[in-house]
């Protein structure tokens, strides 16, 4: 039998002819796409971002320091010694000590020469002090103001153009900020001392034992600042210069805990002196309490409130008498100011005159009352 010969598929060979012109496309396609491609040989550098570092450089930190140096220098050209005793040498600031001097601090508050101290520095109103000005200047001076509650006072002597403290807004200040405390601590060889702290905590209240009775100061500024007996008086000051406030005590059991007198309370009074060259005070006529003084008091311990001030004693005479205010009444507000400690009561009596009319709005148990007040003069 004869075998046949194979005969090529035609679609096999037209299936390969296609495949064929695909690769050709493919490859010619491949090979224009990279020869045209151009290879920079050229060396790139790598380089690390720039990190600029938030905190402050030594040269900066210099810098900052020695500001602040020259600005603590300009304001203890400020602070003055004050002595009870006039003494014989050219200065107060003699080489006797604090406790034969009764020496202590003060600062200007105005170009014309009025000082602002602690009562207990200068005594009561109307009585006579020493003052020696940072140029070794002494003056006589006469207390124009005084008020032992708050321990400060305002002297004036006859000076002009002086250079005097700028005031803070101490109602702002804040636990942790930086302090200075600028004063006489205990005599010649250490006038115009500087120490620094912070604020420690504020609306502090403390009880003072004298040898015949106890008193209580409230609404304080507690700093670790180094305080001692002739830092009386002295400023409590920002790292800007301006002074939030007075320095008046400090806790003899511990170290760094010192005590001053928030400004605000004495503004209303350095402002009416600066203005008209008087200051006449106005009186509500009655012993009150916030609530951080009544833990302290025996027979008042089962009062509790949240905001206001406590009425614990309405004085015999004055203005608040035979009015519908009673004891144990809480003011809340004055004039339509909220109340919550002493000072805020007092600064806002400072800016009144007597005869000038307030109206108390207060609680007595589960009732609330307005009352109409005239102020009397203290």
């Amino acid at each position: 039998m004869k075998r046949k010969n194979k005969t090529n598929n035609p679609k096999k060979i037209i299936i390969g002819a296609i495949l064929a012109i695909i690769i050709w496309i493919l490859t010619f396609y491949l090979y224009t796409t990279y020869s045209n491609i151009e290879i920079h040989t050229e060396e790139y550098e790598a380089t690390r971002t720039q990190y600029t570092p938030s905190v402050q450089t030594v040269e900066n930190v210099e810098q900052e320091s020695k500001k602040v140096a020259d600005i603590i220098e300009e304001t203890t050209r400020k602070v003055v010694g004050i002595s009870k005793l006039k003494n014989t040498g050219n200065s107060i600031l003699s080489k006797s000590t604090e406790s034969e001097l009764g020496l202590g601090t003060g600062i200007i508050v105005t170009e014309d020469g009025y000082i602002l101290s602690n009562a207990h520095v200068t005594g009561e109103k109307y009585s006579k002090c020493y003052i020696t000005l940072e140029n070794g200047n002494n003056y006589d001076g006469t207390v124009v103001w005084s008020d032992t509650d708050l321990d400060l006072s305002i002297t004036k002597i006859n000076a002009k153009n002086l250079e005097y403290v700028t005031l803070a807004d101490s109602s702002q200040i804040r636990v942790g900020e930086t302090v200075y405390a600028i004063g006489n601590p205990i005599g010649f060889e250490f006038r115009r001392t500087v120490t620094s702290g912070i604020i420690s905590a504020k609306n502090r209240t403390i009880k003072i034992e004298e040898t015949d009775k106890s008193s209580y100061m409230t609404d304080l500024i507690q700093t670790d600042a180094t305080i001692n007996p002739g830092n009386s008086g002295g400023p409590l000051i920002y790292p800007n210069g301006q002074v939030l406030g007075i320095n008046t005590v400090k806790i003899s059991s511990a170290e760094g805990i010192g005590f001053a007198v928030p400004i605000n309370i004495v503004k209303p009074i350095i402002e009416s002196l600066k203005g008209t060259g008087s200051f006449e005070e106005a009186t509500i006529g009655i012993y009150a309490y916030d609530k951080e003084v009544i833990p302290y008091l025996n027979n008042h311990s089962n009062v509790n409130f949240e905001k206001g001030i406590y009425v614990a004693q309405i004085t015999k005479n004055g203005p608040s008498d035979n009015t519908e205010l009673k004891e144990g009444d809480v003011i809340t507000n004055i004039d339509n100011l909220s109340l919550n400690t002493m000072n805020d009561l007092r600064q806002y009596i400072y800016t009144k005159k007597p005869n000038d009319e307030v109206t108390l709005k207060i609680t007595r148990g589960k009732i609330n009352k307005e009352i109409k007040i005239k102020l009397g003069k203290k």
